[in-house]
């Protein structure tokens, strides 16, 4: 089932979110759910406050960035076989240059800025089975990784930008929470004006 993702300006969207169980309910399916509205609305992540569940838990597909032609062979088939569940992630360390990278967001449609982020990040995590996992990433996948990351800690990329980046589009961040924007995909705008 196709979920609308929650634009900026909703709450859960800036709120640390918790940790879950094996005993959640509806897990498997709302799994399923995620990865439907994640390939619906043509992402490579989606994190759980972004369909407005305050929980640990996203899921990630880096296929699309595969089809990049400046890439090397082993770089496109990492990206195009990086398909994870990520349940109750803990970053365990972000470390080397800092590269910069244009990224957009489901929830903030129509807004790309580039984002100064970490080369290499190690995490730890529990997969959809709940089997304990870490893993050592760097490049794209990393990037993508922290970028999803960061939803479940109420973060969002445009918060990694400078005060004056944030002013100049602050008007359309404004649009965006009240809904004043196209998008393909299904939304639900905390600020949306409502008809009379």
């Amino acid at each position: 089932m196709i979920r609308p993702i929650v634009a900026y300006g909703a709450p859960v969207l800036k709120i640390k979110a918790t940790e879950i169980d094996q005993e959640y309910s509806n897990l498997s399916s709302l799994i399923e759910d995620m990865w439907e509205t994640m390939y619906a609305s043509h992402g490579v992540g989606l994190a759980a406050p972004q369909i407005g569940l305050p929980i640990r838990l996203f899921v990630i597909d880096a296929a699309p960035f595969a089809e990049d032609d400046e890439l090397e062979s082993e770089e496109i088939l990492e990206l195009k076989s990086f398909k994870k569940v990520f349940i109750n992630p803990k970053m365990v360390s972000e470390e080397g240059e800092k590269w910069t990278f244009n990224e957009g967001c489901l929830s903030i449609p129509d807004i790309r800025e580039d984002v100064d982020r970490h080369e290499n990040i190690t995490i730890e995590f529990f997969d959809e089975n709940f089997k304990k996992q870490i893993l050592t990433l760097n490049g794209l996948p990393a990037r993508v990784v922290q970028h999803e990351y960061d939803h479940i800690e109420g973060i969002l990329f445009t918060d990694h930008l400078s005060s004056l980046k944030r002013r100049l589009i602050k008007n359309k961040l404004t649009a965006i929470s009240k809904g004043a924007i196209s998008v393909d995909y299904p939304m639900k705008f905390p600020n949306k004006l409502k008809r009379k």
